[in-house]
């Protein structure tokens, strides 16, 4: 039986389904661990203690996230996005393992930010690599794909986390992230290939100077923003410090990017429209509502409410 002209074509596509789950299921652990850990943290609270230090559960996780995604980001244009992507997963795979094990609140926070750490390098390149193997016209199907991920994750984070809870196995909210990494890794190894192009190596020489004022600038911004009026009251004079730092770290860093051959952030994407979309109120409202969901949960404890079943906490009333 002799192949049919359209067969190339017909694996290109099934190899392009593999790595589209494969980047489905990165998406899902970024997704999912950012949901997942709300309903179940009165059961941790109970067993590790720690109670006043529990927010930063979240804190550690989103900052260590938010100040590595340009970083990783840029990173993935200079190496490749498959290395990235694949470092992600496993340092990702490496701070659930650990968070899975840890013995104390302190230091299930610390893995806690290592996961974020893979977070920040996985969730990036996920996007990039959807841009890659997929042309502008096929582009908005594959990103509905990816993006249905977190709607699932918004709904299944808080069942799964909370019926971990339920039955007194609040480790396992971590350790379900091991097939998952497993899986992911396995199909992008094997079906995404990429070359070197000669772009890619013109961006060698990194912008040292610019990463390291963003991280500097992003992380002090967005530590004040979740520890202010916990851990420095609001107006305060360390925490009016640490936003001020953190503003003219920016602030710099603008005017470094303007100045580098290759910045990490090029200045013309502050005049897309789509840049700015992301910031629409209906996005932000997502996920500033998430914030209540580790403090619901504990309320319906210390008010001696249990809640009907594991999600209820996190239901609309």
């Amino acid at each position: 039986m002799t192949p049919t002209r359209n067969e190339p074509q017909t694996q290109e596509r099934s190899r392009r389904r593999r790595v589209l789950t494969a980047l489905m299921l990165g998406n899902a652990l970024v997704a999912l661990d950012t949901t997942v850990i709300a309903t179940a943290v009165s059961a941790i609270v109970e067993d590790l203690g720690g109670f006043e230090q529990f927010p930063l559960l979240f804190s550690a996780y989103l900052l260590s996230h938010a100040v590595t995604t340009p970083l990783f980001g840029k990173l993935s244009d200079t190496v490749g996005r498959k290395p990235v992507m694949l470092l992600g997963i496993g340092v990702f795979f490496l701070g659930s393992m650990l968070c899975g094990f840890a013995q104390s609140m302190t230091g299930l926070i610390a893995f806690r930010a290592l996961q974020g750490l893979g977070a920040g390098a996985v969730q990036p390149t996920v996007l990039t690599v959807a841009g890659d193997i997929y042309t502008l016209r096929e582009r908005p199907r594959a990103q509905g794909y990816i993006a249905s991920v977190w709607a699932a994750a918004s709904v299944l984070g808080p069942a799964v986390g909370g019926l971990f809870a339920e039955y007194g196995f609040w480790r396992g909210i971590f350790f379900v992230n091991a097939p998952i990494c497993a899986v992911a890794a396995l199909l992008l190894i094997r079906n995404f290939h990429e070359e070197d192009t000669e772009p890619r190596k013109r961006y060698r020489r990194p912008d040292v100077l610019g990463a390291a004022l963003l991280s500097l600038g992003a992380g002090l911004l967005v530590l004040g923003i979740l520890e202010g009026g916990r851990s420095w009251a609001w107006g305060s004079t360390t925490w009016i410090a640490i936003v001020m730092i953190g503003a003219v770290c920016l602030l710099l860093f603008g005017v470094v990017e303007w100045r580098v051959r290759n910045p990490i952030m090029p200045p013309w994407i502050l005049g897309r429209r789509t840049f700015w979309a992301r910031f629409s109120p209906r996005r932000s409202s997502v996920r500033w509502s998430q914030g209540s969901l580790p403090t619901s949960r504990c309320f319906h404890r210390v008010s001696s409410q249990r809640p009907p079943s594991p999600a209820a906490s996190s239901s609309p009333r």
